[in-house]
C-alpha cells in the first residue's frame, strides 16, 4: 500500500507551550495517587487495597481519586503514552516501510515504560495476568487504542478507518504487543522486552516462524 502525504511534525520541546502552574499540579497528584497506590499493593495486595487507603496514603481525598481515576483499575494501568505513540507516528517518513513505523513507535513506548520503577512495570504485568478486573481493564484500553490507531492507519495508506481490514489489522497489532506483556509476567519476566516485542512484530510481517523460537 502506497503511503499517502505527510502529517504535519510534531513541535519540539522548545516550540510547545510551558504547562500551567495547574496542568502541573494535576499531574504530580496523578503521580501521587499512582505511587500511594503500588506501595499499598506491594505491602497488602491488590484485593486489601481500597480507594480510601489510596487518597489516605497520597494525602487527597476519595473523591480526588475518583476525579482522576474512575477505578483501581485505571489507577494501575497507564494509557498516557497513546498520544506519544500517534505523535511518533504521524512525524514518520511517508515513504517508511509500515512495519519499520510501527516498530520505531513501540521502541519509543517502550523507553517511556522502562523510566518507571521496574517493581511497578512488573507489579503492573503481573496484576494483569492475575487479577481478572485488571485483566478485564486491560481488555477495554485495548479497544480505545486500536481505534486511535486506526486512525493512524488509516492517515497513512488512505483507508477507510471503519473498514474491517484496518479494524483487524490494528486490533492484531494491539492485541500482540499486550500478549507480549502477559507472556514477559507470565515467565516470571526473563527475555528482555524489546527482544520479546519484535519477535510479536515478526509474526505480523511474516506469519508464524518455521522452526520452535
Amino acid at each position: 500500500m502506497k503511503p499517502m502525504t505527510a502529517a504535519p511534525s510534531p513541535l519540539s520541546p522548545s516550540e510547545r507551550p510551558r504547562l500551567s502552574l495547574r496542568e502541573r499540579k494535576k499531574i504530580k497528584t496523578r503521580e501521587a495517587i499512582r505511587t500511594a497506590t503500588f506501595e499499598l499493593i506491594g505491602e497488602q495486595g491488590y484485593e486489601a487495597t481500597t480507594i480510601d487507603q489510596i487518597a489516605e496514603r497520597a494525602e487527597v481525598s476519595p473523591s480526588t481519586v475518583f476525579r482522576y481515576f474512575p477505578t483501581k483499575e485505571d489507577i494501575v494501568l497507564t494509557d498516557e503514552y497513546d498520544p506519544v505513540m500517534l505523535e511518533e507516528l504521524r512525524a514518520r517518513p511517508v515513504d517508511e516501510p509500515w512495519i519499520d513505523s510501527v516498530r520505531h513507535i513501540m521502541g519509543k513506548a517502550l523507553d517511556l515504560l522502562v523510566q518507571e520503577s521496574p517493581e511497578v512495570v512488573r507489579m503492573r504485568a503481573q496484576l494483569g495476568v492475575q487479577v481478572p478486573a485488571v485483566r478485564s481493564r486491560i481488555f477495554e484500553s485495548m479497544s480505545q487504542t486500536a481505534r486511535l490507531m486506526r486512525g493512524a492507519i488509516a492517515e497513512r495508506f488512505g483507508l477507510d478507518p471503519d473498514s474491517l481490514e484496518v479494524r483487524v489489522y490494528a486490533m492484531s497489532l494491539i492485541g500482540g504487543l499486550m500478549e507480549v506483556n502477559m507472556y514477559w509476567a507470565e515467565h516470571d519476566f526473563t527475555g528482555d522486552l524489546g527482544d520479546l516485542m519484535h519477535r510479536a512484530l515478526d509474526v505480523l510481517e511474516h506469519g508464524l516462524p518455521t522452526e520452535k523460537p
